[in-house]
Order: C-alpha cells, then sequence, then structure tokens
C-alpha cells in the first residue's frame, strides 16, 4: 500500500467536520456527537482498512484495535444523539485518552521509521484533546454582547468548538504528512566520466 493513503484516509473526514463545524451557527451537544459519530465510523472504519492491508504484526493488531475502538465511539455517539453534554464528553473522553495512548505507544514502538512522529504527534493531540474536554467545566455559561448581537457562551460551545480545532489540526497535519510520501524522490545523480 502506498505510505500517503494511511494519513489522507485519516485527515479527509477530519477536515469536512472541521468545516461543518465552522461554519455551524449551532453549537450543541446534539450536533457534537452527531458530527463525533460520523468521525469515529468512517475514520475508524477507514484505520481498519488501512491497518488490514498495510500494517503487519503487533503494530497491526494495535491498529486494528484503535480502529474497533474509534468505530464503537461513533456508533455509541449516533446512537444517542440527545444524550447531552455529560454523554458528549464522556465518549469524546474515554476514546481520546485510550487512542491517543494507542498511538503514541505505536509511534514510540516504530521510531526511526517513517510516519513514527506523525503518530506520536497525533497521539499526543488527542490526549490532549481528552485532558481539554475534562477541563471544560460543564456549568460554564457565559453571556455576551457584540454591536447588536447577543447569546452565551455555553460548556457545549467550547467542547463542540475544541472538537472542529482538533479536527482542523488534525486534518491539516495529516494532509501535509501524507505529501511528503506522495513526493517522487529526486533522481540520483549521474556521475560523469568526463575530465
Amino acid at each position: 500500500m502506498k505510505p500517503w493513503i494511511a494519513p489522507l484516509v485519516r485527515a479527509v473526514p477530519a477536515i469536512v467536520l472541521a468545516i461543518v463545524i465552522t461554519f455551524s451557527a449551532d453549537h450543541s451537544a446534539a450536533l457534537g456527537l452527531l458530527t463525533f459519530g460520523i468521525f469515529g465510523v468512517v475514520s475508524g472504519l477507514g484505520l481498519g482498512i488501512v491497518a488490514l492491508l498495510g500494517a503487519a504484526g503487533a503494530d497491526r493488531t494495535i491498529q486494528l484495535i484503535q480502529a474497533a475502538l474509534t468505530v464503537l465511539a461513533g456508533v455509541a455517539a449516533l446512537t444517542v444523539t440527545g444524550g447531552g453534554l455529560p454523554y458528549l464528553v464522556l465518549i469524546v473522553s474515554a476514546w481520546a485518552v485510550t487512542t491517543g495512548f494507542l498511538e503514541v505507544y505505536v509511534g514510540l514502538r516504530s521510531r526511526g521509521q517513517a510516519g513514527a512522529r506523525d503518530r506520536m504527534f497525533v497521539g499526543a493531540l488527542t490526549v490532549v484533546l481528552a485532558i481539554v474536554v475534562l477541563v471544560v467545566p460543564p456549568d460554564y455559561t457565559q453571556p455576551f454582547a457584540f454591536d447588536e448581537v447577543t447569546g452565551e457562551v455555553t460548556a457545549s460551545v467550547i467542547i463542540v468548538g475544541l472538537l472542529g480545532a482538533y479536527w482542523a489540526i488534525l486534518g491539516v497535519f495529516l494532509a501535509i504528512a501524507a505529501i511528503p510520501a506522495t513526493a517522487p524522490s529526486a533522481p540520483a545523480p549521474v556521475e560523469s566520466s568526463a575530465p
């Protein structure tokens, strides 16, 4: 399998969902669960297929576990889209901690190989997502007024916004990671026998 496929398969759903959240006025827990569910199912299936076709040995097993956990978290989010903020926090943080540490572990195991640092970065970013989601106070609410627009920033708005930011960073990083893998290698220099 081509080395650029794995990061690209993971980048596309992340970028699409980052755009959806960015341009959505609704940052409710229901939208968070819906978008996270879509992300979980699509990226989990993609990761599973990539693992089956490309990885070998223990890395394949760990990537398949990571893919299964991602799909399960996605299905759990899609099954209970009305679960509210506590359910969103539970699903996202549990998924992010487990898959983030698995990603870091795979990166550490494969040090010196192509993509190892990318895996460690993605894993660390995912663990940071879990931590940040967990520290947002669930009852946070802050009214705002700007020109003639009024509203309030709630924990739901912050957490769904964090998901969008996570997907934007993840998607762009993985898309960039796919570029060196697709770039043609430079031709070997031709030695001249002329004096």
